[in-house]
């Protein structure tokens, strides 16, 4: 064991290959089916949408997919991120535990989501690409493509939850100053927006809505526009590998190796990117490390939903996975972690929860806000309403080895700072928030529009 606070590692460490789960999954993969003819999807249906190295991505079985030098080189401009032994937060719990975490809030936009974001903008530079379309919930993710897509000379269009849009104005500053184009979603720039909008004008939208949104423009731009997705997909679960493969190596320089590994799950990037490469150890090399994928009660879709194949949007227009779901019809109320509202989850955590690898928790947004606080006040970083999950979480399970006496190591992925969410501190602290749980008969009715699979 290590005396420090801080394990960093130097440029020269940082990953020269992203790390792809499907090549060591215990279950076989699920195809992914087309919405219309609900046969599997072929390469011209998905090409429409992404470039051709993003779709052999996303269907390859290799280990190992090697991070092109320009990736690299934007990534030095935060990577390695450091991890940090929380001491400060065991004294304050009193417990035996040694508690790690991942700081991704180091990156300019504050999040993990440069991480895949630079990524599919360079290979979309060199597809010839011109414009993108994507959408965002909380805004780290579009935040993080506006950026990247401002690296690369690329013109970009976000669709962003509205209730969110309105709830952090900063954020879509942030894209604005990349160059991107910010719109509340619900719009009426769109087929399927007007329509929700007629239904409901006053929609607080959602993830699925502003994805039916995004793909709409993309998919209708006659070629001229390429949709991106930050999470959910398998290549971008693969480019967020760069946080767990750095963590493996930074657990070693620590000399210890994690007994629980902890991540808040939304769509699965931050979760999976962290969590992957010590999955890895457990498939290949008889480690037996807990898995916790962490979400909120006012969103339970591992917890709750189905695992089932659905619609990747609310619109029914992108590809049918398999995966666990509220339902693509599924809006949220308007809790804070807004980056944590997608009524769906990545296939391969999705089956990794059903075959037993992931346990699944859910918590609620009192108990997330005063573990962020209890963090911010002991390491001195306001997280995430959306990583504020796992700190939940990590100190639960501190807390058990307080009460069972027993020294586990602990490393949970920070995936975000929260400079962009004193609103939600602000109404924590004034006690404007509640606790919600999303009802069962909302579920239920949900479920009875999954599409029909042979």
């Amino acid at each position: 064991m290590n005396d420090q606070y801080k394990f960093s590692l130097d440029e020269s460490r940082l990953p020269k290959a992203w790390y792809n789960i499907a090549a060591d999954m215990p279950v076989p993969p699920t195809p992914v089916l087309h919405p219309g003819t609900k046969e599997p999807v072929t390469p011209d249906f998905l090409g429409v949408l992404f470039p051709m190295s993003l779709i052999m991505q996303e269907i390859s079985q290799e280990r190992y997919i090697e991070i092109p030098e320009p990736v690299r080189e934007v990534y030095k401009l935060w990577r390695p991120t450091p991890l940090i032994r929380a001491r400060r937060l065991e004294l304050a719990l009193d417990t035996p535990a040694h508690i790690y975490y991942k700081n991704e809030g180091v990156s300019p936009v504050g999040s993990h989501k440069p991480n895949t974001a630079v990524a599919q903008a360079f290979y979309n530079k060199e597809a010839g690409t011109k414009a993108m379309t994507t959408e965002t919930g909380a805004g780290q993710w579009g935040s993080a493509l506006s950026m990247a897509c401002n690296f690369f000379g690329i013109d970009l269009e976000v669709y962003m939850v509205k209730v969110s849009y309105h709830q952090k104005p900063y954020r879509r500053i942030v894209m604005q100053n990349y160059g991107a184009q910010v719109f509340a979603s619900p719009t009426d720039r769109t087929q399927y927006g007007r329509s929700v909008l007629e239904k409901d004008p006053e929609s607080p939208g959602s993830l699925g809505i502003a994805i039916s949104e995004a793909v709409e423009v993309a998919a209708t731009s006659g070629g001229t526009k390429k949709y991106s997705l930050g999470s959910v997909l398998n290549h971008v679960l693969t480019h967020q590998s760069v946080i767990g493969l750095e963590a493996l190596e930074q657990m070693e320089m620590a000399g210890e190796y994690p007994d629980i590994i902890i991540g808040c799950a939304g769509g699965g990037s931050n979760f999976a990117g962290f969590a992957f490469p010590f999955l890895r150890e457990n498939f290949t090399n008889g480690k037996n490390t807990r898995v916790i994928a962490v979400e909120p009660t006012a969103c339970p879709t591992l917890t709750r939903g189905k695992y089932t194949f659905d619609y990747g949007d609310t619109a029914a227009m992108a590809p049918i996975v398999k995966m666990h779901t509220l339902g693509h019809t599924f809006v949220p109320p308007g809790i804070h972690a807004g980056g944590l509202r997608y009524h769906g989850m990545a296939p391969s955590v999705s089956a990794l929860v059903d075959h037993g690898d992931i346990e699944a928790r859910a918590v609620h947004q009192l108990e997330t806000f005063e573990a962020a606080v209890q963090f911010s006040q002991s390491e001195g970083i306001m997280p995430a309403p959306e990583s504020a999950h796992a700190v939940r979480a990590a100190i639960d399970e501190a807390l058990k080895c307080k009460e069972t006496g027993q020294k586990k190591v602990i490393a949970f992925n920070l995936s975000g700072h929260g400079h962009f969410d004193m609103t939600a501190y602000e109404a924590y602290l004034k006690g404007g928030l509640q606790d919600y749980d999303y009802p069962q008969r909302a579920i239920e009715e949900a479920m009875t529009h999954l599409p029909q699979i042979g």
